[in-house]
């Protein structure tokens, strides 16, 4: 899992790198889409995270039938979120990164990459959903070599097709988008013909309409709360990145770079986090809840200790990090700045996404989708603006550390609560069956 998202965020920095080479501004205005960007990813993480709850519960009753019916109509289901989103994405890049806070030198830059980005919008939720599925069969090696593979497609394209090398076009940030949809359109058409050919969890019978509300009712259960808040994360950066605005581009440029750095940081975090997931599901799905809470209090342990030493890493070497990207002084300090407040707490907020993928994955996503909601849109979100306007550009960083401190604690003892609730209840009797198929032996769990 953590070599997958080493190779996930390996292109994200590439992008930033190379786009860092042509100036502050193109910089500023990519860092304007990380907001939008990760809603894009929000939502197809959503239906990922409702896929893999599903199918993993399934497989741990040994549902095999229904596996292949749930798998084939969530693609469906990402297909159509797609197709949605690249309509009102279109009509809407003005006025959203308006409110956002581009102004006129960087509205045409933004306009310019995201109108390549959003016709990939199906690409970018399909395979989403595709590696939750391989991922929730215990197989994790695969979804990783498939996002190398993107990394390195991208990696390759970046500079041919923003500076133009080797008799490409030079087309600067239309290039990077260029770069990111091709890489993407090549993880679509693997992870499906993994799930086809040697899963077989894809089935042509089940390309039509039946059995897909019911289809769509299980995996609306999980993906719409954990949709919902996820997207609640997006909507919390973008009001931030709006109030970073208020300091300035540079400040803003500063902020996207922080955030790249610390997207590489956090690849840990969300490994755990995401292999938690199918493990739980499964094991849930088979009675074992003993080595549920096991899971949960080795991963909790695991990841203390991983944000403390980070944080004293990042520490003595935030400003040459920075510095890679760009060279700009305001830049380096504002990046700086965050690199040396948050990470620090990135242990409890490591907490906090275990105890929600753990929610998520016993079919409970009601408690995630309030810890997130409380902890971005009721905590962080007030306090960075009160602190910002005590402590300046810094408060903002304050707020995210305090905020990830409190909901790690919070998240921690909720999740021990339920897990000790759910061991005095009745275990799981089995998947509900529709009547549409057969159940059939599971065959093979990696």
């Amino acid at each position: 899992m953590a070599l997958g998202f080493v190779a996930l965020n390996s292109y994200s920095i590439a992008d930033t790198f190379f786009v860092a080479q042509l100036g502050t501004l193109p910089l500023a205005a990519m860092s304007f889409t990380f907001p939008v960007a990760f809603a894009m990813i929000s939502i197809g993480l959503g239906v990922g995270i409702g896929t893999s709850s599903v199918v993993a519960r399934l497989l741990g009753t040994g549902d095999r039938a229904t596996v292949r019916r749930i798998t084939t109509h969530a693609l469906i289901l990402g297909a159509v979120a797609g197709l949605l989103l690249l309509v009102v994405g279109l009509a809407t890049i003005e006025p959203v990164f308006r409110v956002l806070g581009a102004d006129e030198r960087t509205l045409p830059l933004i306009a310019e990459y995201m109108q390549i980005y959003y016709l990939g919008s199906m690409f970018f939720i399909l395979p989403m959903i595709g590696n939750h599925a391989i991922r929730a069969t215990g197989d994790a090696m695969v979804p990783a070599v498939i996002l190398s593979l993107s990394a390195l497609i991208n990696i390759v394209l970046d500079p041919l097709l923003i500076f133009g090398m080797f008799g490409f076009p030079r087309m600067e940030l239309r290039g990077a988008a260029i770069a990111t949809v091709i890489a993407n359109a090549v993880t679509v058409l693997a992870s499906i013909t993994v799930l086809y050919r040697r899963e077989r969890l894809i089935m042509p019978r089940f390309l039509s309409t039946a059995g897909l509300w019911d289809s769509w009712q299980r995996l609306f259960h999980v993906c719409v709360p954990a949709t919902a808040a996820n997207l609640l994360i997006p909507i919390t950066m973008a009001a931030i990145t709006a109030l970073v605005a208020s300091f300035g581009p540079e400040a803003v440029a500063g902020f996207g770079v922080a955030s790249r750095v610390e997207s590489v940081v956090l690849i840990v975090i969300f490994a755990l986090q995401a292999s938690v997931g199918p493990f739980v599901g499964q094991n849930y799905g088979a009675g074992q809840l003993d080595r549920v809470r096991r899971a949960v209090r080795s991963s909790v342990n695991c990841l203390v200790i991983y944000g403390l030493a980070m944080a004293a890493v990042l520490f003595i070497i935030s400003r040459p990090t920075v510095a890679f990207f760009d060279t700009n002084p305001v830049v380096v300090d504002v990046a700086s700045a965050y690199l040396r407040i948050v990470p620090f707490t990135y242990g409890a907020f490591g907490v906090m996404m275990i105890a929600v993928g753990c929610f998520n994955s016993l079919g409970r996503p009601l408690p995630a989708a309030v810890l997130i909601f409380v902890k971005f849109f009721i905590v962080y979100l007030p306090l960075a603006w009160g602190l910002s306007k005590l402590m300046g550009l810094n408060g903002i960083f304050w707020a995210n550390a305090v905020s990830h401190l409190a909901f790690g604690m919070a998240s921690f003892f909720w999740l021990k609560r339920f897990l000790r609730k759910l061991a005095s209840g009745p275990l799981p009797s089995g998947a509900k069956t529709s009547g549409l198929e057969e159940t059939v032996p599971i065959g093979s769990i990696h």
